[in-house]
């Protein structure tokens, strides 16, 4: 057994966010034409990806004086930003007030609650399924966090603007992972929610290597990125594909290609994750984990692909990602 390197005492927990490791899917991949390479983003402290822009957002406001000592902190979030905010605002004393749909996971709720979060949850349109938030859902919490922070004279940590979501992943997690790849990294496929990190590390990427391919990863029936009509608005895969919104991160020239996973794709990709590797992510992590495996199975034959684990198979518990 080889042991992690020790980093001494931090002097806060933010200080352990980021450098999250990268493994060889060895085991589940080892009858692909090709390798798959997947960094763990899911160990970050508040078990997701979104620790980075979280934290990012909330020290470009600092420096930039846009957020005041003490002040209240808003955003939307399917759980996990919310969650990374929860903990930024913690250790470095703010209020947070976290805005979510009633369709998500009720464990990212209780969990941000458990940080000192005030969750606020929106009910969904009528019709709409727990578990599925659709446009229309985001919609009615996009409008109730707009309201909030006028009303109460808040600092909107807004990860589908502010550009400390795109640098968290431009100057961080796509130089690691290029580091830790060795050089050996030729494609990377992402799930985007606001977009941050399939940015991020395309930026990353293509500064270092024009050559590694940077594909997006959508539902199948909602690949609104494509430019395809959204016939499954309501699809399992939490946190993205939500067509709400034009993604302002996202370059064309960052972008060769497109990939759709269905849910049941997704679910069982998470699956194999857990039973064949020993990693509990959650649907997202799926769906990118399906994609690798179809790009490998076609155009991709024998190259490296990069996944991102987004988040922990802990905040599903009460989905039927684990019946």
């Amino acid at each position: 057994m080889t042991a992690r390197k020790s980093q001494g005492v931090c002097p806060s927990v933010l200080d352990v966010i980021g450098n999250t490791p990268v493994i060889r899917l060895s085991r589940l991949a080892e009858d692909e034409p090709g390798t798959i390479l997947a960094k763990l983003e899911y160990l970050n402290p508040g078990f997701s990806k979104k620790d980075r822009p979280a934290l990012q957002i909330i020290e470009d406001a600092e420096s930039q004086g846009r957020l005041k000592p003490g002040q209240l902190v808003i955003e939307l979030t399917s759980g996990n930003m919310g969650t990374g905010l929860a903990i930024a605002c913690a250790v470095k004393g703010y209020r947070f007030a976290a805005v979510m749909s009633k369709g998500n996971s009720p464990e990212r709720a209780r969990m941000m609650a458990a940080l000192g979060a005030e969750v606020i949850l929106v009910d969904q349109l009528p019709g709409s399924v727990p578990g599925q938030v659709s446009g229309g859902d985001l919609e009615l919490v996009e409008r109730e966090t707009e309201r909030l922070v006028k009303e109460r004279g808040a600092f909107r940590a807004d990860q589908f603007r502010l550009r400390g979501n795109f640098r968290s992943h431009y100057l961080h997690t796509g130089p690691e992972f290029l580091e830790q790849s060795g050089g050996t990294l030729q494609a990377f496929c992402d799930f985007p929610g606001s977009g941050g990190s399939f940015a991020g590390c395309a930026a990353a990427f293509k500064e270092r290597d024009s050559s590694i391919r940077c594909v997006i990863v959508e539902p199948e029936g909602a690949a609104a990125l494509a430019g395809e009509p959204v016939t499954r608005p309501n699809h399992r895969i939490q946190g993205g594909g939500y067509s709400m919104r034009e993604l302002t991160f996202l370059k064309p020239g960052h972008i060769d290609g497109y990939v759709q996973v269905s849910d049941k794709e997704a679910v069982a990709a998470a699956r194999r994750l857990a039973r064949e590797e020993g990693i509990f992510a959650g649907f997202s992590s799926g769906a990118n984990l399906a994609a690798a495996l179809k790009l490998l199975r076609s155009k991709w034959r024998g190259k490296t692909v990069g996944i991102l684990i987004n988040d922990s198979g802990l905040k599903y518990l009460s989905t039927d990602l684990w019946p």
